[in-house]
């Protein structure tokens, strides 16, 4: 009887050394060369194409929403893309508000008082009009597409935001990180210029750019789809941009773990709770 047990364990013991080669080829690398992959929403017709090439490359992303038109459904935070993101929420992405109404920041409103902003959403009810918004209105507005984001991918979003077109002033920052939300921009390299017109700048030449200047630690910039753009630049720059950072010995990471951020999102997880209209 303790012979059989001996060999039972002897096996035992055997395989356990079998798996722990296959275990070390499984586990990822440690990321020590990182770049940090963003996606700003847009018109989502290729949306589906990019979560493909990233779940195939498997490289984790930080996507910063706002509720814009889409090609197809109810915007890119209604019903229709809320089994999207949640499958990406499933995958590990990250995610940052983009302000709900996609409200590009125009001015400081000096004239107006302390703490008012000139506001040109580009989405919603009042798109294409200049607001006068406080900074409240400003803070509900990202808090809105944050909150949106929770409900539909089940996970909070990063205490992060990234202003549309990346325009912002120091008093709207101050204001912003004042209600719990940290800007993020983008390197000069990491801008990735899928938002340019391809006659002028071809999907060739845009990742022959990208893939001569990122360098460790830039912060890249994409977009779920652009209306403009004839030649869309994903999937057909998306793919060979990962391979080839990935040959010159970079890896992915979301900004969750950049050295810049990754206190501040550790240290100020976002309080979502019920939010007026933010509009006025």
């Amino acid at each position: 009887m303790r012979a059989a047990t001996d060999v039972l364990q002897g096996l035992a013991l055997a395989v356990a050394a079998m798996a722990l080669p296959v275990l070390a080829q499984t586990a990822p690398p440690p990321c020590t060369k990182p770049v940090y992959l963003t996606f700003d929403t847009g018109h989502m017709g290729v949306a589906p194409l990019i979560a493909d090439v990233l779940q195939r490359q498997q490289v984790k992303v930080t996507f910063f929403a706002a509720h814009e038109k889409t090609q197809q459904g109810d915007g890119t935070l209604g019903q229709h893309w809320a089994p999207w993101w949640k499958a990406r929420a499933a995958e590990g992405h990250a995610f940052a508000s983009h302000t709900w109404d996609h409200a590009y920041w125009r001015a400081d409103a000096a004239d107006a008082g302390e703490g008012r902003f000139r506001i040109r959403p580009s989405a919603g009810a009042q798109a294409g009009q200049t607001l006068l918004w406080t900074a409240q209105n400003y803070c509900d507005n990202l808090r809105q597409a944050a909150r949106r984001l929770q409900e539909v991918t089940g996970q909070a979003p990063l205490p992060l935001f990234r202003a549309p077109g990346g325009k912002t002033s120091a008093r709207l920052l101050a204001a912003a990180k004042q209600c719990g939300f940290a800007h993020v921009g983008w390197a000069d390299a990491g801008f990735l210029g899928d938002e340019l017109p391809s006659d002028a700048y071809p999907n060739a030449q845009l990742l022959q750019k990208a893939l001569r200047n990122i360098r460790t630690g830039d912060i890249l910039v994409a977009h779920l789809g652009i209306w403009s753009r004839q030649d869309p630049w994903a999937p057909a720059v998306l793919e060979p941009l990962i391979e080839g950072l990935k040959a010159k010995g970079l890896c992915f990471a979301t900004l969750r773990e950049h050295p810049a951020y990754r206190d501040w999102v550790r240290q100020h997880p976002l309080q979502l709770g019920a939010l007026p209209d933010s509009r006025q």
